[in-house]
């Protein structure tokens, strides 16, 4: 494992990824200044950035004053891909879906009632979320429907032809880590499954579909190759970015399993730790006269 004063960087590296709470973003969800000009430099110095997250659109505000010329946002673990420069009102313009399928989603729903009672669930939908009336307290939203998941996932019809891009599913007892496992057991066959909440909240997509190949979607649709991207991740849910990337960096508060699974390591999110690796890879560029 490389480190964060390691000289073992990228040589040109063409495209930075970066996840957004544990990672980019301090505990309290703000942008340092720090962390703004690295990355504006790296844009100045010729190198693309990426948000990769696990939130909705609806939450990206948290960079939307921090965007410059950097706005492309892969949201809800690659399920919508959003320039963050366009739409109305700053919220930002779809440009790819890959949504959930309904009628996988009723089959996660009947798999994890079957092998984990007691599980709830939640339905994001492009323009809202609902949830069942156990799910853990949310935010209140006013359009959220809350109603049993088997009704929240019926067929779309009049009013409701907005794409699923993520289930949600609740355990109260069981651990994170085992939670997810038992899931992929039950029901890995229908869907993606992973986390990034510290509780045993999984968050479940379409079947193939995750940060790491909507990131690669977009990477080739740019001609830039895996070994040409830098990616920073601390929870499950961005280890196959981490592994997909050409160089990777696990947050120093990072998960174990992110740990394993990145080439490099950063210090801590409150401690600017992807403004840390930025910085020197600006460095190097400007040393070696690119762009």
């Amino acid at each position: 494992m490389t480190s964060a004063t390691d000289s073992s960087l990228p040589a040109r590296p063409r495209l930075i990824a970066t996840d957004l709470d544990g990672t980019l973003l301090h505990d309290d969800k703000t942008v340092s200044e720090r962390t703004v000009a690295a990355l504006a430099a790296a844009e100045d110095a010729g190198i693309e950035v990426f948000f990769v997250t696990g939130r909705p659109v609806k939450w990206m505000e948290v960079v939307s004053d921090h965007v410059h010329r950097h706005g492309l946002a892969i949201c809800a673990n690659g399920a919508v891909v959003v320039d963050l420069r366009g739409g109305a009102e700053g919220a930002g313009e779809l440009m790819k879906v890959r949504g959930l399928e309904r009628a996988a989603a009723l089959g996660v729903v009947q798999a994890l009632r079957d092998t984990a009672p007691g599980t709830v669930f939640g339905v994001e939908k492009t323009t809202n979320f609902c949830y069942e009336p156990e799910y853990p307290p949310f935010e209140d939203d006013p359009r959220a429907h809350v109603a049993p998941a088997e009704k929240l996932l019926q067929e779309a019809g009049e009013g409701d032809d907005d794409p699923v891009i993520k289930l949600l599913a609740h355990h109260p007892s069981l651990p994170p880590d085992s939670f997810l496992t038992l899931a992929r057991t039950a029901a890995g066959h229908l869907a993606s499954f992973t986390r990034s909440s510290p509780t045993a909240l999984l968050e479940i997509s379409g079947l193939g579909v995750s940060k790491a190949s909507t990131l690669a979607l977009c990477c080739a649709e740019r001609g830039i190759s895996s070994d040409e991207v830098v990616a920073f991740g601390d929870m499950p849910n961005d280890v196959e970015m981490l592994e997909w990337a050409g160089t990777s960096y696990a947050m120093g508060n990072a998960h174990p399993d992110v740990i394993a699974a990145a080439s490099g390591r950063t210090v801590a999110n409150n401690e600017d730790g992807v403004a840390v690796i930025i910085e020197q890879l600006v460095a190097r560029a400007r040393a070696e006269g690119t762009p």
